[in-house]
């Protein structure tokens, strides 16, 4: 009998949410490796709550439990907090009657889901992973949301604290966000950094002449610059809508933002004033992602200065994974620089140089295809070779099996069972009560 795993996460599949799809990967991987997962997440999109899904199903092995009541968009952020709260209260009841598990996994969806995380582990006394996609209240005060001192920023902050402290392992997605979660509290022996992985599975390289994509959305013979994810004020997109601007005389040239988020209606508004060669999309489903990232000749990746270190570029893997040259919009250094550095896959420039953005994008525009797809096989190369799901997937399944296993019961054997399993301390208070007897 193995231990199980508690995951706790407000976005879960089929939510085209990227963090749900990086959750379902990894619950999916324990369950395929004999542990039993279950899961708790909300009962209606996070991005879209209009789209309902089963309030409790098996997918892949793992057992979903999805609760009512925890999202109700992005209306407002008093509308998401309440949604969050509600998830939360609802999944650290449920946590408590639970048989205890073996381990628990949590992210930062909601962002307060680190203290639920703790509690259910002090509670339980199971080993804590937490695996943090953004830091928060960070982000929040990047964005201008709240104030750096304010009592409920340094509420929030202590949790996090509490919950580093305890965390049997935590996972940072790259060095300057390992570096802010150090700044909090020393957890250099149980820091773990790597990236979030390209959602392989889902992805391959559509031929532009194959791809329906490209055809239902008239494409054909345009020059596709694409954004495609989440639209944040940590990653900025005004630069690439002035370029866009800039470029309105080139028909050839057409720019796609797909996703959502609240720095979409800065799209909007560029639509509604005028702008014909800016085309706005919502989240495309996952078995639908490869043919819009596919029929991208050019994918644009931005991280806002204040957003280095609080947040993780993962657009980025994507675009890499379909063979497409990459445009960021960022500084130096950063995780983005650092990967362009690493494999020449793309071209770079700071925000607000406009004049750059057009430069590195016409000039692409006017490449070979055949240079472009040079340019695309070394980011895909750098995937295979360092940063494919099997390889970074598997390394957070063994971190997970490790705390699974640091809680597995011992095994004993007696005439006339097949196997009884107890805790030791249980074991070893039935030794003593025999020996007492005897």
């Amino acid at each position: 009998m193995k231990p199980d795993l508690l995951l706790i996460s407000q976005v879960y599949v089929p939510d085209p949410t990227s963090v749900g799809q990086h959750l379902h990967d990894a619950a999916a991987e324990m369950a395929r490796r004999g542990y039993g997962v279950r899961v708790y997440a909300a009962s209606q999109g996070y991005d879209s709550p209009e789209n309902h899904y089963p309030r409790r199903e098996s997918r892949d092995g793992v057992d979903i439990v999805r609760l009512p009541f925890s999202s109700f968009g992005k209306k407002s952020t008093v509308i998401r907090l309440l949604a969050q709260v509600s998830f939360l209260a609802q999944a650290m009841l449920r946590g408590l009657l639970i048989r205890h598990p073996g381990a628990i996994l949590v992210s930062t969806s909601p962002p307060m889901c680190a203290a639920a995380g703790w509690l259910l582990s002090l509670y339980h006394r199971a080993p804590l992973i937490f695996w943090v996609m953004d830091v928060n209240p960070d982000q929040a005060v990047a964005m201008g949301l709240a104030r750096p001192r304010s009592l409920l920023v340094r509420i929030f902050d202590w949790f996090n604290r509490a919950a580093l402290g305890r965390a049997y392992k935590v996972i940072a997605l790259d060095r300057f966000m390992a570096a802010r979660l150090m700044a909090k509290r020393d957890i250099c022996d149980k820091l773990e950094v790597f990236p979030p992985w390209p959602h392989a599975d889902h992805l391959e390289d559509i031929p532009h002449a194959q791809n329906p994509f490209r055809k239902e959305y008239a494409l054909e013979e345009k020059f596709v610059v694409m954004y495609s994810g989440n639209h944040t004020p940590v990653n900025p997109i005004v630069t690439v809508l002035q370029a866009a601007e800039a470029l309105r005389h080139r028909k050839d040239i057409v720019f796609m933002f797909v996703g959502g988020g609240g720095a979409k209606k800065e799209v909007e508004a560029a639509i509604a004033a005028g702008a014909k060669n800016i085309v706005s999309l919502p989240y495309q489903s996952i078995e639908t992602l490869k043919y819009s990232l596919s029929a991208a000749d050019l994918h644009v990746v931005t991280l806002g200065p204040s957003g280095v270190g609080i947040v993780h570029p993962c657009k980025i893997y994507g675009a890499m994974q379909v063979g497409r040259p990459i445009l960021a919009v960022s500084l130096r250094p950063s995780h983005i620089s650092e990967l362009l550095d690493q494999c020449d896959f793309g071209r770079q420039v700071e925000h607000g140089d406009v004049e750059g953005a057009v430069r590195a994008i016409t000039e692409l525009a006017d490449s070979p295809p055949t240079v472009r797809a040079a340019m695309g096989r070394r980011g895909k190369s750098l995937i295979e070779l360092e940063l494919s799901k099997s390889i970074l997937c598997g390394r957070l399944a063994e971190i997970i099996e490790t705390a699974l296993d640091s809680r597995r019961p011992l095994r004993i054997f007696r005439p006339g069972d097949r196997v009884a399993t107890e805790p030791v301390g249980e074991v070893v208070a039935q030794g003593r009560r025999r020996e007492e007897a005897a």
